[in-house]
């Protein structure tokens, strides 16, 4: 009987350990008397009505912009303008299973020396794709974005249409396999990609950065990695008979994220593990940068525990403090010296090297209400709906004295920030 006891009295503590934080009164009320999250709200929804390219700025219509706010978009567009997009993406799918960017309308594609290679393919008669090629995310970020679709509209049958001869489900393995057969690293068992600066799209070497050249240092950072066993989980779960192949593929990169990118000493991720040397010189110690972007990203993958995510919670807001800027979408700090970096927008506090993204901050909002940590969420979203509401708009990013830049109707930011609100909002009707 006691050996009973003991193990009934083990299991109420185990299940106390993951039953989250009693939400306070004071927190219930806030949430709900708060004017921005209803000004930030509405605004989201008429900024996503007007279209699926990334914003103002931009006329493609971006596959890892979409992922983000493909479900604010299901709240406003019908099942099948949303469906086309997606299939677009895989009409252009290449003969590797590498999946493009981006897409725009064949006649709004202007070849310009020094620009961008466009993707043309029989199956897609109305638009051409580009790859930007240094980034290691957008197979990854497509299979995330149907799967937000299938979730958040419940339509199955989407996964046994077919484009080609393959369904979109076979497609989206075909996406996994593309990144095991071309972006992997057998010394490591985790995907590489080029430098950039945490999620950013923009290598080290060259003027503009976004394709890979006889000087691109290949490397392994968490941002491409973390990605991906977010999608590998998506998939085992919109396509159950895949678990036999993916779930020890998904396990494996997990438990070598943790082996190979996790600085247990100081508690954060290595930004960079360089497969054939680094581009920077031996005093430059790249290690003391921590990336907001890829840790949160990280945290959204399972990898991290809860005392880990406040260890990595504190270390935003020290940055954020330190560094000055408006939120805890520092994309990271510190920032790189101007020199590393060849793309002119990338000095320090520019750009991805220390400009301050909303479309990632609040990425890590939704973590913290997942994983309990209600009161830090709230108080670390009010900077980012505050400046919406001030500067009316959702911008790109802002700089570190917290002014907007880039387009104002970002969508990334305005799908990232809804969904952060709503959550918040949830646990006061659970």
């Amino acid at each position: 009987m006691k050996k009973y006891y003991v193990f009934f009295v083990l299991s109420l503590l185990f299940i106390g350990c993951f039953q989250k934080q009693e939400i306070s009164e004071e927190l219930k009320s806030s949430i709900q008397t708060n004017k921005s999250f209803a000004f930030v709200k509405k605004k989201a929804l008429e900024v996503v009505k007007t279209g699926f390219n990334a914003g103002d700025g931009y006329g493609e219509v971006w596959i890892r912009d979409y992922n983000t706010f493909i479900e604010l978009s299901a709240e406003v567009y019908p099942r099948e303008e949303l469906k086309e997009n997606l299939r677009v993406f895989f009409r252009l799918q290449g003969d590797d299973g590498n999946i493009i960017d981006g897409f725009i309308p064949k006649e709004k594609a202007v070849d310009v020396e020094g620009g961008y290679t466009y993707i043309y393919n029989d199956l897609e008669p109305v638009y051409c794709g580009h790859k930007n090629t240094v980034e290691t995310d957008h197979e990854s970020s497509l299979v995330q974005a149907v799967y937000k679709y299938v979730t958040k509209t419940g339509d199955k049958d989407f996964l046994q249409e077919k484009v080609g001869d393959k369904t979109i489900a076979d497609r989206l393995q075909w996406s996994m396999d593309f990144l095991i057969n071309q972006r992997w690293s057998e010394e490591y068992g985790l995907v590489y990609g080029a430098t950039t600066a945490d999620w950013g799209d923009v290598q080290h070497s060259h003027p503009w950065g976004v394709y890979i050249t006889d000087d691109t240092k290949y490397c392994l950072d968490i941002y491409d990695n973390a990605m991906m066993v977010i999608a590998l989980n998506n998939i085992i779960e919109l396509i159950p008979e895949s678990k036999v192949k993916w779930k020890a593929v998904k396990d494996g990169i997990a438990k070598n994220i943790m082996e190979h990118l996790w600085d247990d000493k100081n508690q954060k991720f290595i930004p960079h593990v360089y497969l054939d040397g680094s581009p920077y010189p031996d005093d430059f110690n790249e290690n003391e940068i921590f990336y907001h972007g890829g840790t949160a990203i990280a945290i959204e993958a399972d990898l991290l525990n809860k005392e880990q995510i406040k260890t990595s919670l504190d270390k935003m807001i020290a940055n954020v403090k330190a560094s000055g800027a408006g939120s805890i979408g520092l994309t990271l700090y510190p920032t790189y010296p101007e020199w590393a970096f060849e793309n002119e927008g990338m000095v320090p506090y520019g750009y991805q090297n220390g400009g301050d993204w909303t479309w990632f901050g609040a990425r890590m909002i939704q973590q913290l209400v997942k994983y309990g940590f209600y009161q830090e969420a709230y108080e670390q979203l009010i900077p980012m709906t505050d400046r919406v509401e001030k500067n009316n708009g959702f911008y790109e990013w802002y700089t570190v004295d917290n002014k907007p830049t880039g387009s104002g109707t970002f969508r990334g930011s305005a799908g990232v920030l809804f969904k952060a609100i709503e959550m918040l909002e949830d646990l006061i009707e659970e």
